[in-house]
């Protein structure tokens, strides 16, 4: 008769739902297969305190565990004694976990069956055959189930082995019930279901975001493929065009021709290795942002919400990625000028070779498809200072040069210079001897008295010298370009006599050419730098820097050496 009333299920393991193995019972009175409990009770080690899975009842110390020898016996006898059951239908394919997103039934041997929940008290999954035997087991106790999810550990409270069902959002963190009374105690807090509803609605405008900075990179990304490809034409025509005027000369600067063409494939590789750093950011960029906005499209279908949480608050963070405004494609990638330069190195022959072929380098290396920043401090500017004479072939018979030609003085007295064509006839000006092809910088202190002005220029070498006109004038031309300074009145800018008014400026002026890019601007110079104007406009010609004096007024070259 004892055997007849005894129950299978008197004898399973409530951890693996299987009958018992070795079993052994724990201080409470409930039993174990030794090896499930000892399994449970090693992941408890660091925290000192070891409970039972039934009951949380907890033991300190680690109780010692002796098999049941008597319970072993009747476990066995009821093995023998089992009555076979009648095969089960087989199993269809796809109830098996054999996919890697699938969660794994932990109670199937073998091949193992697709788990439908997950136990938060148990911490296992179940297929729907083992969830039956789970839920006889326990249907007078309390246990929670939720879909089946392989992140059964992260949705336990480490600190009270507890579901986490709270969102703090005071430290953005998801807790228990015990912390809410515990760490959390007087947080703003919110059930995990409402604080993810509040989420949802933020989820479409974040979405919005990431699609926005998908297609602002995706853009400059193709901006930068057709620079480079264009880039490379141009690079190539220039080689083209230099072999073919090459090929025309005689054989004493057949040296000179290989150093240019070396020039212009090293600016290229260059030029072209810099654009593709940037376009290997941006396509980073892209598929980062990619992947965090195509799990953020699953998000609003998961039933998990811890889950939700965590991945909303770590997808929604914008990562560090390439500042767009850091990447300004240059407009400018021709190298006619140089073709020109080197058209009238032909024509001028052996004895202006050296010089000529300088000013082609400098053209070369400042072709850039991505420009370098422009200098932000006085420090960074300095970098790029260039020291300047006054060419005395161009003064005009007005202006005193001194100091080792870097000081002008209007005296108001004509000086005795021997006639040359680059001197300006009339006008009180003045050019540098040192041409201005790159990136430079340099700095002038100027004095004059109330309601005189000083001009402080650059020009083309080709501008006019002769007459009193405007094609002879600083900024009145094509040619040239001019800040006007007074010390009683606020600056001018001039161009092709176009005005524009600036600040008043200080008796002190920086002034930086980024020849490539076009860029031209003056600085006031005191104890910052501040910014009077600004050109950006294309550069035919290499520059030189120039002045205009007017009487009493005295114009020096600032020693950046020192």
């Amino acid at each position: 008769m004892a055997e007849a009333s005894v129950s299978e299920d008197q004898f399973c393991c409530p951890i693996c739902l299987d009958l018992l193995k070795d079993p052994v019972a724990i201080p409470c009175g409930h039993s174990y297969c030794m090896s499930c409990i000892t399994g449970c009770w090693d992941q408890d080690d660091d925290k000192g305190v070891y409970s039972c899975p039934q009951c949380r009842q907890a033991f300190t110390p680690r109780p010692d565990l002796n098999k049941n020898a008597m319970l072993a016996e009747v476990v066995e006898k009821l093995k023998k004694t089992k009555i076979q059951q009648s095969p089960q239908s087989p199993v269809p394919a796809q109830c098996y976990a054999d996919r890697e997103e699938d969660v794994k039934c932990n109670v199937c041997t073998g091949r193992k069956y697709k788990a439908v929940k997950s136990c938060l008290v148990c911490l296992n999954s179940y297929c729907q055959n083992h969830l039956e035997q789970h839920e006889h087991l326990f249907k007078d106790k309390k246990h929670y189930l939720i879909d089946a999810t392989r992140r059964l550990d992260q949705l336990i409270c480490i600190d009270h082995d507890r579901p986490l069902e709270v969102f703090c959002r005071t430290d953005k963190l998801c807790i228990c019930l015990m912390c809410v009374m515990d760490k959390h105690k007087n947080h703003d807090t919110e059930k995990a279901s409402e604080e993810r509803r509040i989420k949802q609605k933020q989820l479409d405008e974040k979405q919005r975001q990431f699609k926005e900075k998908i297609q602002q990179r995706e853009e400059k990304l193709q901006e930068l493929r057709d620079a480079v490809e264009s880039h490379k034409r141009f690079a190539q025509a220039a080689v083209e065009n230099c072999e073919t005027i090459f090929t025309e000369l005689i054989n004493s600067i057949e040296k000179r021709r290989s150093e240019v063409t070396q020039l212009i494939r090293d600016q290229e590789k260059a030029a072209v290795s810099r654009a593709e750093g940037f376009m290997k950011q941006l396509k980073h960029d892209i598929d980062d942002l990619r992947r965090r906005n195509a799990e953020l499209e699953k998000l609003p279908f998961t039933n998990d919400d811890i889950y939700f949480l965590r991945s909303f608050q770590s997808l929604t963070v914008l990562p560090e990625s390439t500042d767009l405004a850091d990447i300004t494609v240059s407009s400018f990638l021709s190298y006619d000028d140089m073709t020109k330069a080197i058209t009238l190195l032909r024509e001028q022959l052996e004895d202006v070779c050296k010089e000529e072929i300088e000013s082609i380098s400098q053209r070369v290396k400042y072709v850039e498809i991505v420009p370098i920043h422009e200098p932000q401090t006085r420090k960074d500017f300095l970098q790029y200072k260039c020291q300047l004479s006054l060419d005395t072939n161009t003064t005009s018979k007005n202006l005193c040069l001194s100091m080792g030609n870097t000081v002008i003085t209007n005296t108001g007295t004509t000086q005795h210079y021997p006639d040359h064509p680059d001197r300006f006839s009339f006008r009180p000006q003045v050019l540098c001897r040192e041409k201005v092809c790159g990136r430079s910088y340099w700095e002038v202190e100027w004095s004059a008295s109330a309601n005189i002005w000083v001009s402080v220029s650059v020009a083309y070498k080709s501008i006019s010298r002769k007459g009193m006109g405007s094609e002879c004038t600083f900024g009145y031309n094509n040619q040239s370009w001019k800040l006007l300074c007074c010390a009683s009145e606020k600056s001018q800018f001039w161009h092709n006599k176009r005005k524009s008014i600036c600040p008043v400026v200080s008796s002190k002026i920086g002034v930086y050419v980024d020849h490539g890019a076009g860029t031209l601007a003056f600085y006031s110079i005191s104890d910052t730098m501040t910014l009077i104007h600004k050109v950006q406009t294309t550069f035919t010609q290499p520059l030189y820097p120039g002045f205009g004096v007017s009487k009493t007024t005295t114009v020096k070259l600032c020693d950046l050496t020192m």
